[in-house]
């Protein structure tokens, strides 16, 4: 008994306090941010999967909220922020609530769901996104026995210089054959899409009375355009490059100033040069299912624009300038992620009866808000009865895609 108590009662050497130093404050940190220590208002990082790929989001500040980050993955999955449902540890996450509040901490991983149709540009990114595919006719089964070049015998040359219409659609070509530079000031109209043409070579400037080309579904590339030549042609009034390999468009596109209509869709553009405000011509813009993030300001200056398609883009604004477009009849905006629309766009385009807006973040409260919109809505509504009235649409063509909340 004596020894346990002598044992009790001896003292333990004291153990010396740990100086206080810059490298212990760096450590305890350090730890404190790994572990969500004690400092709640550090930047959060944290991972979101989607389709099976992992996206990492960084320097998150806690007073977040939902809808913050949801913005944050729209340009990264393309999925509008209504269309996007994200779930933490088993639990839905609500809009108006921080990440604090949501108990998001560092470290965090989150499922990001998406509702179908609830998207911009050409849909969500997927781990794997495929090419998009070039549909040429019977592809599959004439592999191997396409036509690489095109007979044209005299006869057939002779009837290309009378019409001046040259038609070699669906040729599985490789190049533009030299027969067609031969009708030289004859050729008017040359359709050439759905072939395998990697480029429009300076020859095409002795077409000097050609008045439309089309090269849709081809494998041009940007730099294999010869834009000096093809501005030379000044009667041009149709140009479609649809479904191509194209990421940019050169100031040189504002020289062709007969310029009616122009495609471009299906493309890989991610803006449009300045210079398109220069194309006072210009009747019809189809640049849908590209991936352009801003419209110029000078789009303004086309003042003879009647028809506008830039749906599936990734579009968050237009510019204001969008209400000098008086003669505007169409506008297609679905699939962006639009929130509001240019204030004057109604009040001054009053020839406009179509508005596509499905798949954006514009409401019908965001519309009824729009000075305006009462005279619109009167004139659509008309357009459409009198279609109705002729049997050319059903009454579901009569809906401009607007959530009603």
């Amino acid at each position: 008994m004596k020894n346990l108590q002598i044992i009790h009662h001896r003292e333990l050497p004291r153990r010396r306090p740990t100086p206080i130093t810059h490298c212990n404050l760096q450590r305890e940190e350090m730890e404190s941010s790994v572990t969500g220590g004690e400092d709640s208002g550090a930047n959060i990082s944290l991972s979101v999967k989607f389709s099976g790929r992992t996206i990492p989001i960084t320097n998150l500040s806690p007073d977040s909220t939902i809808k913050d980050l949801k913005s944050l993955l729209q340009p990264l999955t393309n999925v509008l922020p209504r269309g996007q449902k994200l779930i933490c540890k088993g639990k839905l996450l609500v809009d108006g609530m921080t990440l604090k509040e949501s108990e998001v901490a560092n470290g965090s991983r989150i499922m990001l769901m998406a509702s179908q149709g609830l998207h911009q540009g050409d849909g969500p990114i997927l781990k794997q996104a495929p090419t998009r595919p070039i549909s040429r006719a019977n592809n599959a089964t004439t592999l191997g026995k396409e036509k690489t070049e095109v007979s044209v015998d005299k006869n057939r040359l002779d009837r290309w210089k009378a019409t001046g219409v040259i038609g070699l659609r669906d040729y599985n070509l490789r190049a533009i054959p030299d027969e067609v530079w031969a009708c030289g000031t004859s050729a008017r109209v040359i359709e050439l899409s759905n072939n395998a043409i990697p480029a429009v070579p300076a020859k095409i400037g002795c077409l000097s009375s050609l008045q439309k080309l089309f090269l849709s579904a081809n494998d041009i590339l940007d730099n294999s355009i010869n834009w000096e030549a093809l501005v030379s042609l000044k009667f041009l009034t149709v140009l479609s490059l649809d479904q191509n390999h194209l990421t940019t468009l050169p100031p040189a596109l504002g020289l062709l100033t007969s310029l009616r209509q122009f495609h471009v869709a299906n493309n890989k553009l991610s803006s449009l040069p300045n210079e398109i405000g220069l194309l006072t011509k210009l009747e019809v813009l189809k640049v849908n299912n590209n991936r352009i993030n801003t419209m110029p300001t000078c789009i303004g200056d086309c003042i003879g624009l009647i028809e506008v398609d830039v749906s599936s883009n990734l579009l968050s604004e237009l510019p204001e300038t969008f209400g000098n477009l008086h003669n505007l009849k169409s506008l297609c905006l679905s699939n962006n992620g639009l929130k509001s629309l240019p204030s004057t766009l109604f009040k001054k385009c009053l020839q406009l009866t179509t508005l596509d807006l499905h798949n954006t973040e514009i409401t019908m409260d965001v519309l009824r808000q729009t000075e305006g919109w009462e005279s619109f809505d009167e004139r659509r509504r008309l357009k459409h009865q009198k279609q109705l009235d002729f049997r050319v649409v059903n009454s579901g063509a009569f809906d401009e895609g607007a959530d009603k909340s």
